[in-house]
This record gives structure tokens, sequence and C-alpha cells, in this order.
């Protein structure tokens, strides 16, 4: 099992270097630590990740940091999740578990009466109910396909 705590809803002038004294103040050890930047503009995109060397003290980073407040903000802190294929849908629905820890529906898949996946977002469908096609060119797409 992974022990990569995820810290999210930094400030974007908070750094690396930040973290490090923070959790050396609060006698906590981490492996290596990671603020997530935007590539082409190098700010914080918000996020970091902190390797813990064990799991035990991956529960007392997340138990120190979750919830905690900076500036106007409130942190959030938990166990990373191993990331998914870029494109990847979530399967949601009745009886399908987003998981622990898991906020917020940013683009989800939920199945459809016909067993096609539909992409939702924000709770709303964006497909006619049924899934068929919206324009005379969609249909004849979908006859070629």
């Amino acid at each position: 099992m992974s022990s990569t705590v995820f810290l999210g809803n930094l400030p974007v002038w908070v750094t690396a270097d930040d973290i490090k004294s923070w959790l050396t103040a609060e006698n906590l050890v981490a492996d290596s630590v990671k603020v997530i930047r935007n590539p082409e503009t190098q700010e914080s995109k918000g996020f970091a990740f902190i390797e813990a060397p064990n799991e035990e003290e991956m529960t007392s980073i997340i138990r120190r940091f979750d919830r905690a407040p900076l500036e106007d903000r409130i942190l959030r802190a938990n166990q990373a999740q191993p990331p998914r294929p870029k494109g990847a849908l979530r399967p949601t629905g009745p009886g399908v578990s987003a998981g622990p820890g898991v906020t917020g529906p940013a683009t989800a898949a939920a199945p459809a009466g016909d067993g096609q996946l539909r992409r939702t977002r924000g709770g709303r469908k964006h497909r006619k109910p049924g899934g068929g096609p919206t324009s005379a060119f969609a249909e004849e797409l979908a006859k070629a396909l």
C-alpha cells in the first residue's frame, strides 16, 4: 500500500521547502515533498504529494494537516490515489461507491439505460435520454461506424 499523502487547497505561494519546514516543526518525517506546478507558468496548482516513510507516518501527517487552517483556506490531506489513465471514465451510479476521500463529480460516467456510458458534468447529462444521435450528421456518422 502506498504511503503517499495528497495535500490540497494550498495557496500558490507554498513551496516544497515550506511544507518540509511545517513537517519538521511537527516532528513528522517525509522522504520527499513535491508541489505540483503548471508546466507553462511554473505557478503552483494548489496541491502537493508527500512521500512518507511508512503507513504510520502517513497517518500522522494526514491527521495533522487535514482540515488545518492556512490563511483563509482549509487544507485537505488524505492518502493519495494512484493516477487514472488520461481520458478514463469512472463508473458511478446505483451500487457503485466513489470511495473514501473522493469529492465532487468533476467529470464522471454514468451508465445509460442501454448499457452505454454517458458523460455527466455537475450532475447534468450531456446527451439526450436514450443516448441517440442529436443531429442528421450524427445519425449518418453512426450508420457509417
